[in-house]
Parts: structure tokens; sequence; C-alpha cells
């Protein structure tokens, strides 16, 4: 029996091998010393779990920032880089989302990014842009996840995990939307204009003229937007059945990929901020 006994007591009190001195210790932020958003997002690295996952990416993003306000040399050999693709920043920063962050209340988040110029290229789904245009058409609504898409479905109301978006909500965006490609199909006959992906959400920002969208900020302060699936959703949908009543339109995605590419080619630096994927990932 005292054979056993010894057996069992060696597993559960076995001893500890001496970690390094330098470990981090677990500890968490000490609200007796007030509210200090910069000091409590550095405690996370030492709260554990996904906390401290979160506190990396700070790290990571606040060196992003930092290299960004560098001062940029001419460097040699710049002369080969067009104007538009030489790089200005010491960090270009590229920022990638799926549409469910613009569905949900991160979009506000996002907006602000993209109004005060913290990134410089943007690549989304084609969910992340319409989306983005339709909450400035109609609000989306909180539901819970546990309501029956069926029944959702029969009563026009669609679902985005707990966010309800009556379907009047599209018939607007369809409203909205076509006489723009309208126009767009007017000016590719007459003009002569490429349009691309990127052009287009460019002309879909300008034209929504509303400072709560992201694209709307995007156009103002002439941040790139690319979607190489922007016709995978209701924007392809209307793409579609406007096909039908004014043939014609051409949106060209290699000159996208090209300008996308070469943002990262002639940059000096490059730092990538990815939410969810994979619609966007892998163009990042």
């Amino acid at each position: 029996m005292d054979g056993h006994m010894d057996v069992a007591r060696e597993a559960v009190l076995k001893e500890s091998c001496t970690l390094p001195e330098d470990m981090p210790k677990i500890k968490g932020y000490d609200f007796d010393q007030g509210v200090d958003l910069k000091a409590l997002l550095q405690s996370y690295a030492t709260t554990g779990f996904q906390a401290s996952s979160f506190a990396q990416a700070v790290q990571e993003i606040n060196k992003m920032i930092e290299k960004r306000l560098e001062t940029v040399e001419e460097e040699e050999g710049g002369g080969e880089a067009p104007d538009l693709q030489r790089p200005r920043l010491g960090c270009t920063i590229f920022l990638g989302y799926t549409s469910n962050l613009i569905s949900s209340g991160v979009r506000e988040s996002i907006r602000f990014l993209v109004q005060h110029k913290m990134v410089d290229v943007i690549v989304t789904t084609a969910g992340g842009i319409e989306e983005d245009i339709i909450k400035c058409l109609a609000p989306t609504f909180l539901g819970e996840f546990s309501l029956q898409g069926k029944e959702l479905r029969e009563s026009g109301i669609n679902r985005i995990g707990n966010l309800l978006v009556p379907n009047d909500n599209y018939c607007k965006f369809e409203d909205w939307l076509m006489p723009i490609l309208d126009q767009m199909v007017l000016e590719q006959k007459t003009e002569g204009t490429l349009w691309t992906p990127s052009k287009m959400i460019h002309r879909l920002g300008k034209e929504i003229n509303n400072p709560e969208s992201v694209y709307y900020w995007a156009y103002k302060n002439d941040i790139p937007v690319f979607s190489p699936a922007l016709t995978d959703g209701s924007l392809g949908d209307m793409i579609y059945f406007h096909s039908y009543k004014k043939p014609g339109l051409v949106l060209d995605i290699v000159e996208d990929i090209r300008r996308l590419n070469c943002k990262a080619v002639f940059a000096r630096r490059t730092g990538m901020i990815i939410l969810g994927g994979p619609g966007q990932a892998p163009h990042l």
C-alpha cells in the first residue's frame, strides 16, 4: 500500500523545474490606480489567455505607427516608382477586414481610422462595401443568434449572426445604386473611363456623401479601397440586374491587382492588420 501511495505522491507533488527569472508573471490591471487606458492595454500582456495575444497585437501596431511617422528621405532609384506609388511614409499600413465587422458596431472604429488617415490601404470583401452604404440608408438591428432563418426570411428579414437587416434596406440600396451604375456606363462610353473595383468604390464614397460612411472618408482622404471579389454579394446582384437594363459596364480587376501589389512593392516598409478571413486575406 505504501508503494502505491509513494507513486501517487510523486505524481501529484512532483518537484518543479526552475523557470527563467525573466519569465513574465501573471498580473492584471489594478483599478485602484485609476483608469489609465495606456496602462490598461499594457497590463493585458501579463493578464493571460487571449488578452496577452491582444497585447502582442497592440505592440506590433505601435511599431507600425512608430515607423510610419519616420521622415522618409528620397532613396536611390526612387525615381523609378511612379509618383502615386513612391513611398511617402516610413511604413505603409494595410487594413483588411470582413463584412461582418462593417455590419456590426466595429464599423465606427474603422470609420475613425479612415477619417483620421491612420491607415493607408484598405482591402475588404463585397459585403464590407455594401453594408457600409446600406447602413447610411437604413439601420441594422440587434436580434438573437437563435432566431430561425427560415421564419425571418418569410418576414423579409435577413440575419447576420445576431444582427437583423430588413429586406427593405436592400431595396433602398438598389434604388440608390442603379442611377450611379447608369452614370458609370455613360462615362465609360462617352469619356472612355476605365472602371476598376477600387474606382467604383471611390465613386460610391463620393455619392453617398455621408460622414458616417467608411468609404466617404476613404474618398475624402484619397485612401484606396480594394475589393477583388466586389461582385460577391448584393453589389453583384445589382450589377447583374443592371446589365440587362443598360449592358456594357466593365470592371478591370487586373489594373486593381497591379495597383494593390505596387502599393506593397514600392513601400519602404509594410504593416498589415488583418481582421477575419479568408476573403480579403490572400490579397494582403
